[in-house]
């Protein structure tokens, strides 16, 4: 077995009963392409902790009036916000690296204004 059926534990009728729906109703879901339930060598579907949660996230969007089609949509999107937020974190911690070893480098550039530079005051007038 893959690794991922080490906690897909639950048989269908478990699943159905801890998700709050019928059986036949699980099947549907996996004909739509909505969970993907694991094999185990024999073909009985197993179902793990994960899916249980995505069977009542998908139980709740259709208490909320929606389709199958949208609720498979709403799944993406929300699959893709994950995905999104975790991809700008990753850039959120690498740009601060950046800019932390782009301070630590040009620290040991840098000279005091009052050593480096003389300010320009404007010509002076003499005095008549």
């Amino acid at each position: 077995m893959k690794r991922r059926n080490a906690s897909a534990v639950y048989v269908i009728s478990v699943a159905a009963e801890l998700a709050g729906v019928h059986p036949q109703t699980l099947r549907i879901y996996e004909r739509r392409g909505l969970v993907d339930p694991a094999r185990t060598a024999g073909g009985s579907r197993r179902y793990s902790d994960a899916d249980i949660a995505l069977l009542r996230r998908i139980t709740d969007l259709t208490e909320d009036g929606l389709n199958l089609a949208g609720v498979q949509r709403v799944l993406e999107l929300e699959a893709e916000v994950d995905r999104l937020q975790a991809e700008l974190e990753e850039l959120q911690r690498s740009s601060e690296e950046a800019v932390a070893e782009a301070h630590r480098h040009h620290r040991r550039d840098l000279v005091p204004v009052k050593q480096s530079l003389v300010l320009y005051q404007g010509r002076r007038r003499r005095a008549r």
